[in-house]
């Protein structure tokens, strides 16, 4: 057995699992920058977002439950 090799040990190449890992890590990799640096982009140059109109019958409402006079009333 031991003959057979002759302490040659003949290079086959990159392991196919490993290249399978490097690719998958490289997309993930990929995918997280792009996510970051489209996350930074939207934060300097999109504009808040607006907060949706309040109903006047829930102001007064609210204004009720805390015991303040609503004007107009």
């Amino acid at each position: 057995m031991a003959a057979e090799f002759d302490g040659k040990i003949e290079s086959k190449g990159l392991n196919p699992g490993l290249i399978v890992l490097l690719v998958i890590g490289g997309l993930l990799l990929t995918f997280l920058v792009g996510n970051f640096i489209l996350y930074t982009y939207a934060q300097k140059n999109l504009p808040p977002r607006k907060k949706k109109p309040v109903s006047k019958k829930k102001m007064k409402k609210e204004k009720m439950k805390q015991g303040v006079q609503v004007p107009g009333e």
